[in-house]
Order: C-alpha cells, then structure tokens, then sequence
C-alpha cells in the first residue's frame, strides 16, 4: 500500500550532498530541489574536544559554505532522533542561516527520560519547546516543490524519524549500509521487536526509493566509507534482516549486551535533548555538563 502512496515521490530526485565527519563517523547531509534552491539540513555535528571540553564549528561551516556557496535557502534543519555518538550544530546553523528546527514530537519522552538521569530539575523544559516544529508520523511537507514525509521509526530510541523527501529516504540510526546492518537498541525506551517493526515499515516503501545513512563504520571487507543505497538492496542484503522477526531479536539482543557505550553519549544526550543548545551557564558563568558517577552509564544495562 505504502508503495503505491510514494509513487508520486520518485518523480521528484532531490539533490543531496553528504559530509562526513570523521570523528564521529557521522553523515550530515544538505537535501535540495534545484528548482526553487531551498534546502533542508539533516543531523549536523557541532566539533567538541571531551579533552578540553571545548566546541567549534569547523564541520558545520563547511556545510555553511556549502549552502552558501550554492545560494541555496534553508528551510528545514531536520533531527532523525536524540543523537548519543555526536553533538548537534542545529542553533549554530540556524543563527547563520535561518530555518525551521524540528524533530519527532517523541522528544519528549526522551526529555522526561533523561532530565531524570541528569537530574535536571524544572528549569529544563520537557514538552519539546527547544524546537520550533514536532513531527508527527505522517506529517506532509514540501521541500521547494518536492514532497516530504515524516515516518515515525522507534526501536533504536523511542524519538527516532526517517525522512522521506522525494525519492530519497533518510534513514537517521535506524538501519545502517546492508553489510553493516542495523543498529543497537538498548538505549532507554529501545526495543529490538519495535525496531523489526519500524523496518518492515520502511520496506514498503519503493525499492528504487535511494536511501541514505546517518553513520558508516568499516566492515573488516570494506575498504572505502559509503553511504548510499536503496530500498531495494536493503530488503535484500541487509546481514541483520535475511532471517525473520525471532532471529533477528535475539541477535540484536545478544549483540547489544557486548557494546560499550558510545564515547560522548554523556555529553551528546544533554545537549542533543536541548536541540543542541548547551545547559545554561551558572553563576560564575560558565556551562558545565554533568557526568553521572555509576549511574546508568557504567553499566551496558540501563536501570
């Protein structure tokens, strides 16, 4: 049914750059329809040293320059989900170049789980109000004269959203290139049976439907990042998904208990669950970020 729906879509092919931040193997990307030259950013990466805990931009201007460069309008700057393996550079964009920040009206969630876990107290607002749009699943938008479509995905965490905008399907953490296969889904309020779920969602969608990740991490057998592919080859070769729902439960399950956690979840959550915007100062006028000493980071299981 879903095919038949986005049918219309393969006859707008929007043009996406990809940007690859080495750091944390992340792919930002610009989506835009050449005929009008609006555009919309997706999943940006703000540089932070966990060192020194210093941030800077270097990544996002080049994406800035990119879009610069090309004369191109910014009208959306979209999140797939609250990252935990990179820090956005949505406000640092936005304050350059304008544009809608938006993400999964289930941020909200997300902010109740964690302004618990970083003990927030009231003055860190959890109804989503740190962006200027909450998606719905199914949400119709236009990018220039190319139709949008929000798809609600959760099982990697309970916010995630796949972008569908012409014939390019944006798949944020949800599925990775096919030999890679999926991602994990013990964070809080992951669910590998959701996921399996979310999936078979996206695989309705066209098979010539080009699909594009959010990470790209080396497979022993590849030599040479990538992160394009489609629909079609993802319904057919992805490593995790040839076997059913059961089997691919228990793998993920058994997978994810032997993962550590990513290296700047601590940092990534805060800021990420603010839209990218950083705690407030305190009194002394300096922001800090908290780090929980064997709280539920130091364990590969939640409590």
């Amino acid at each position: 049914m879903a095919e038949k729906i986005y049918e219309d879509f393969l006859k707008y092919k929007p043009i996406v750059k990809g940007f690859f931040d080495n750091n944390t193997n992340t792919i930002s990307y610009v989506v835009f329809d050449e005929s009008t030259n609006e555009c919309a950013i997706i999943d940006s990466v703000m540089d932070y040293d966990s060192a020194s805990g210093t941030v800077y931009f270097d990544f996002a201007n080049k994406i800035i320059k990119f879009i610069t460069d090309n004369s191109l309008q910014v009208k959306f700057i979209l999140e797939t989900h609250v990252h935990a393996d990179h820090l956005s550079a949505a406000p640092y964009i936005q304050s350059k170049l304008g544009g809608t920040l938006g993400i999964s009206e289930h941020i909200m969630t997300v902010q109740d789980m964690f302004g618990k876990v970083f003990n927030e107290g009231t003055d860190f607002e959890r109804d989503g109000s740190q962006f200027d749009i909450l998606l719905k699943d199914g949400d119709e938008l236009h990018l220039g004269n190319i139709p949008m479509t929000a798809l609600y995905t959760p099982g990697h965490t309970p916010a995630d959203m796949v972008f569908v905008i012409g014939d390019s399907v944006f798949a944020g953490d949800t599925l990775f290139m096919p030999d890679y296969g999926t991602a994990r889904c013990d964070f809080p309020g992951g669910s590998a049976e959701t996921m399996y779920e979310s999936i078979q969602k996206i695989f309705e969608l066209p098979d010539s439907m080009r699909m594009f990740m959010c990470h790209d991490y080396l497979p022993e057998d590849r030599f040479e990042y990538a992160w394009e592919t489609t629909v079609g080859e993802q319904k057919k070769n992805n490593i995790h998904l040839q076997y059913g729902k059961d089997a691919f439960v228990k793998m993920r399950n058994e997978r994810d208990e032997q993962l550590n956690m990513p290296r700047l979840i601590i940092p990534s959550i805060q800021v990420n669950m603010r839209a990218g915007n950083m705690p407030k100062a305190e009194d002394n006028g300096i922001v800090y970020l908290k780090t929980p000493i064997n709280g539920v980071f130091s364990t590969k299981k939640f409590n």
